[in-house]
């Protein structure tokens, strides 16, 4: 009986016991209102960020249509598919990317089904027809450098629309059969994403949306820096020889005062004062038409040398930006272990950065661009 009644627990530990007990409940609750508010930053941080670049998105693109438009100097064929190409990419910042905000931030889709289904066909076909307008400006930049005088009189604003109508059929195409495949759910929608079961369809959407069009763009670009180079070392070689002139016309000749050892061809020593003075006139003719064609293939020269580099990074930021996004969407059906949610939002929004670089590489690289962006900003500025 002493015993037992040694074993039986006494008032004091109870209130030990308890004091415990509240003291883990008290830490538990702690840990969660602190993880809570941990999540609420993260999460409030994350939606100004991807709002910040889904409005940069649309000012920037809308920028350069408002540019194009506002410009008579920018109303050209080669124009057009940029401008077309800005369309595109603002309907990715208006469609696509504050409805893709919204999911990436809460984690759940709320707007039922229809939406959903809009927004997945929005999100492929306009991204689809974005990076098919970078392979249509590649290949309407291959023609135009190498079969310049031909490719000149076919290089019409009509020419430019088939060419923008294709392109946006071609996504259309892309973007349309898991419609006939849709199943409508009963229950409530909490994710929306691509139906990954249909392997065809898979490889399908993710060739013609960027492994055919990243190899037609890399063969284009390779072909136009080739030509291009031909023609900068063709010109520079031939440089010299155009050179027509006496010495003693260097003084009177505007533009050619950088060249005097190499103004000695073509020198006619004669007798008749006549004579002299004539053929004084004929060499100064000759070497202001020489200088004016030498500054004009130079001028050339340098703007093919920017419009080469130009392509070279608007085909880098382009494959940086969408190929671990294609990777990953090729890789999913093969290994549904492989899937993370948080890995594919950070590759999809990756993807979307490309609507943005864009016309920052267009606007920053172009001169015609710079002054005509500049002129509007200082009407608007002025007007309010």
């Amino acid at each position: 009986m002493e015993n037992a009644s040694q074993l039986k627990p006494t008032p004091a530990i109870y209130g030990e016991l308890l004091n415990i007990s509240t003291n883990d409940t008290h830490v538990n609750f702690t840990s969660k209102a602190e993880e809570k508010d941990t999540n609420l930053a993260f999460q409030a941080g994350l939606a100004v960020t991807l709002a910040l670049i889904t409005l940069a998105t649309t000012l920037s693109n809308a920028f350069v249509i408002a540019t194009i438009y506002q410009s008579r100097k920018l109303h050209t064929p080669a124009n057009f598919l940029i401008a077309s190409l800005a369309v595109t990419d603002l309907l990715v910042s208006i469609l696509v990317m504050p409805i893709s905000a919204l999911y990436t931030v809460s984690q759940t889709w709320t707007l039922g089904q229809v939406v959903c289904d809009i927004w997945l066909s929005s999100d492929i076909t306009c991204c689809t027809a974005s990076i098919l307008h970078l392979c249509v400006i590649a290949l309407d930049r291959y023609w135009a450098i190498t079969d310049a005088v031909e490719y000149s009189k076919k290089r019409t604003p009509g020419r430019a629309a088939g060419m923008i109508a294709t392109a946006w059929v071609i996504a259309i195409s892309i973007s349309l059969p898991p419609f006939f495949w849709r199943q409508v759910k009963a229950e409530e929608v909490t994710s929306c994403n691509v139906n990954t079961d249909h392997i065809f369809y898979t490889i399908y959407s993710t060739f013609g949306a960027f492994y055919i069009p990243t190899l037609l763009l890399i063969a284009l670009y390779g072909r136009i820096y080739v030509e291009a180079r031909k023609r900068i070392l063709k010109q520079s070689h031939n440089k010299p020889g155009k050179r027509l002139t006496s010495a003693h016309l260097i003084t009177n000749s505007p533009g050619s005062v950088a060249s005097t050892t190499s103004l000695n061809y073509g020198t006619n020593d004669t007798s008749s004062s006549c004579d002299t003075t004539s053929s004084a006139n004929v060499s100064q003719v000759k070497v202001t038409v020489s200088d004016a064609l030498l500054e004009k293939k130079r001028i050339s020269a340098a703007r093919e040398r920017k419009a080469t580099k130009t392509l070279g990074i608007i085909l880098g930021a382009y494959i940086i930006c969408w190929l671990p996004f294609f990777i990953y969407t090729l890789l999913v059906p093969v290994c549904e272990s492989c899937f993370h949610p948080e890995l594919f939002d950070i590759f999809t929004w990756l993807g979307y950065l490309n609507s943005l670089i864009n016309p920052i590489i267009y606007t920053m690289s172009n001169e015609d661009f710079k002054q005509a962006f500049h002129k509007l900003i200082r009407f608007r500025c002025c007007r309010a």
